[in-house]
């Protein structure tokens, strides 16, 4: 065979499976002399208990070579019926700019990255993600935000540790409004569960006694779509000791007084509208704005500005210290994940757009939704 023949489907084969799977023949007999058995199936059989051990075929017929897979699978998703979605409750259809899909979506430099740990290499990381924190900011009106949470829901059950941590009051009750989407408040209930903690449903306008509960979670706009002015109960909330936190659509506040101007602690919700793909379920990076005297208890990574050796402008990760992998059970938040990849397409998203771009898309949305009385009234 010369040097650039084509490979037969065999040696193909062979290839992928020395590229791709180990441990290699010899590597196995090396392992088996080890462990002091004759063979794989005699392994299995020492190390799977006999009730669970399926001795059956397993019907998925010869193996494929690469190329071959790729032809099966492609088949196999060819059967799939792409609809509508309709599942609303917070997920939304987005447009990706082509430009951010094919330049970070699809690029291993920016999707390979759990987080960015080692500043020295991840500036361009890390300057996306500050992007980020300044956009939350700007939407939310608040002093600070985080480089992302794990999605929505989850950000709410943090807000809601946030608001026991810094509330003024003795209360173990948390008031969430009934106009939330049902998944968070699910969230919210496991969350309180295990601590101790009461969750108490209803309409804020209405049901809320600010006397008896260290905070509440209030919708802005809610599940329903309805926009309310919470003025005057995050008034009450405050004058006796508790916390108000709004959980909130970031494309609604392009065109709605930002939360920090109705007087709230803390902003939360999902960036999944700003140009993120709905994941087949998967989480979209949540955002938190906190006021600053919060900052040091936010759960979450924190980007920063420093200056290197040579006292060129460098980003860091500030606070690290919040951690759960370096806190433990100290740490202010048990949620390792931050989504870095969503959260800087939403950061791109808005730099491509720009202010008058996702006004105008706002607008665009806004007046393509039906009309139900009273929905839209605090639009701007």
């Amino acid at each position: 065979m010369t040097r650039n023949a084509p490979l037969w489907p065999a040696q193909q084969a062979d290839q992928f499976v020395s590229r791709h799977n180990g441990p290699r023949p010899g590597e196995v007999v090396a392992m088996l002399e080890t462990l002091g058995v004759s063979s794989i199936d005699a392994l299995i059989e020492q190390t799977v208990p006999a009730a669970i051990l399926d001795r059956k075929a397993s019907g998925v017929g010869p193996a494929l070579t690469e190329s071959e897979a790729l032809v099966r699978l492609k088949q196999i998703a060819s059967r799939n019926v792409v609809m509508q979605s309709m599942i609303g409750q917070g997920y939304h259809g987005t447009v990706l700019p082509p430009v951010i899909q094919r330049n970070i979506l699809e690029n291993p430099a920016w999707y390979t990255a759990y987080t960015p740990y080692q500043p020295e290499i991840s500036q361009g990381r890390l300057e996306a993600l500050l992007n980020f924190q300044t956009l939350v900011c700007d939407l939310t009106g608040l002093d600070i935000a985080n480089a992302s949470l794990l999605d929505e829901a989850t950000a709410c059950a943090e807000a809601m540790a946030l608001a026991q941590r810094n509330a003024k009051t003795k209360s173990t009750s948390f008031f969430v409004d009934s106009d939330t989407h049902p998944q968070t408040l699910a969230v919210l209930r496991t969350r309180a569960e295990p601590l101790g903690w009461t969750i108490e449903v209803g309409n804020p306008e209405t049901d809320l006694d600010a006397s008896t509960v260290f905070g509440a979670l209030l919708s802005y706009p809610g599940s329903s779509g309805e926009i309310r002015d919470f003025r005057s109960v995050i008034e009450a909330l405050h004058a006796k000791g508790a916390i108000a936190a709004l959980t909130c659509d970031p494309l609604a506040l392009v065109l709605l007084e930002a939360p920090g101007k109705l007087g709230a602690d803390i902003a939360i919700g999902s960036m999944q509208r700003f140009g993120v793909p709905m994941g087949f379920g998967g989480p979209h990076a949540g955002f938190m704005a906190v006021r600053d005297a919060f900052k040091r208890t936010m759960p979450g990574r924190l980007v920063g500005v420093s200056r290197d050796s040579r006292g060129a402008p460098a980003y860091r990760l500030a606070l690290q210290t919040r951690e759960q992998h370096i806190r433990r059970e100290k740490a202010t938040s048990n949620i390792c994940t931050a989504q870095v990849l969503l959260a800087v397409i939403a950061s791109m998203y808005a730099v491509y757009h720009g202010p008058e771009g996702l006004r105008a898309i706002a607008q665009r949305v806004n007046a393509s939704r039906p009309f139900s009385p009273g929905a839209f009234l605090s639009w701007r």
